[in-house]
């Protein structure tokens, strides 16, 4: 059975964002599609010191957790990673362990070709739009799928639990998981690994 691993950027285990990546991981395996959720929230994740060790191991040197993050994605088809939104951006930890995953992945065995995913992002007020083209960058670069939804795939909320007063955004980012889900079966039917 094919595999989308999700990633809630989230430092709180039950916050707007971990709510949300779990609603797509049930969306996703009601599409048939295997959903596992990997949380931030009690990880320390460090930035990319550029050693280039990589290229030679094909994991990261960094030893902080991130190597077991992209075993599961080595093996997964989909790949979807939120974020809150911080003055505007993507939280620093989600962007640090994208870059390090890409830069493992281009280094060595090119392992996110052609898989499918994309990004979310969740703020009170704004910053969702920018947040989620920062995060796409790394979805591109890495020649990977990313298909579309009904409209952006933000959603509102500060408090933990205030993202289900956003019925549109909830809306869409179930459309989006659908998406990813339908889109993961047609391109990998038969294995559960990545052509």
């Amino acid at each position: 059975m094919p595999k989308t691993l999700l990633i809630s950027g989230s430092p709180k285990p039950d916050g707007n964002t971990a709510q949300l990546i779990r609603e797509c991981a049930k969306v996703i395996q009601e599409q048939g599609v295997e959903a596992e959720v990997v949380s931030f929230a009690d990880m320390k994740i460090e930035s990319c010191t550029a050693c280039g060790k990589c290229s030679e191991t094909g994991e990261c040197n960094i030893a902080d957790g991130l190597n077991e993050i992209i075993k599961k994605l080595r093996s997964a088809q989909g790949f979807i990673v939120g974020s809150p939104v911080y003055f505007g951006t993507a939280r620093g930890d989600v962007m640090a362990a994208l870059q390090r995953i890409g830069y493992v992945s281009r280094k060595s065995d090119q392992f996110l070709s052609g898989k499918v995913g994309g990004a979310i992002a969740v703020a009170r007020r704004g910053g969702q739009t920018f947040t989620l083209q920062e995060m796409l960058m790394f979805f591109l670069i890495n020649d990977m799928i990313v298909p579309g939804s009904t409209y952006w795939n933000m959603v509102f909320g500060r408090l933990p639990g205030e993202v289900w007063k956003d019925q549109e955004g909830i809306d869409t980012i179930r459309h989006f998981a659908a998406n990813v889900a339908k889109l993961v079966k047609k391109l990998f039917p038969d294995t559960g690994n990545p052509s």
